[in-house]
């Protein structure tokens, strides 16, 4: 028998990127621009009570699906979301994520915390923040080439 066990955690990663607010905002909330560095999406229902799926993964597997739900959202200040990641037909964690974006002088200090249960040792906190710090990386490069 497979040993079950759950590990909580918690990380915040911050950024900031020489763009408006406005700007990184729709980064979010466009699907053609957040396929530029995230994922494209199956479903996309950018508002409060919406859905965002996708699923997908290398050739050699496995196919990870990503199924969240949109619970706040104030346009330009901050996105609130849960979600579910699953790889192949194990669910690997549900999390809860709060981005909020803060105006400064030259452009947005973007702080994204998430709250996690990682289950059964098929991911941890340390890869999931290594693949935020990787994401939103991304993010600042995908912004710089608009």
């Amino acid at each position: 028998m497979t040993e079950r066990n759950a590990k909580h955690a918690t990380f915040t990663v911050e950024r900031t990127y020489a763009a408006s607010p406005e700007k990184v905002y729709n980064a979010w909330a466009e699907p053609a621009a957040k396929a530029k560095w995230f994922s494209k999406p199956d479903i996309f229902e950018f508002r409060i009570g919406g859905r965002e799926y996708s699923s997908g993964g290398p050739a050699e597997g496995p196919v990870f699906t990503f199924d969240a739900c949109y619970q706040e959202i104030v346009q330009e200040q901050r996105i609130v979301y849960t979600y579910t990641l699953d790889s192949d037909d194990k669910r690997i964690s549900v999390s809860v994520t709060t981005v909020e974006l803060i105006p400064i002088e030259k452009g947005t200090k973007l702080v994204f915390t998430e709250q996690a249960v990682f289950f059964d040792g098929y991911d941890t906190p340390e890869i999931r923040e290594h693949g935020t710090n990787v994401m939103l990386d991304a993010l600042g490069k995908a912004l710089n080439e608009e």
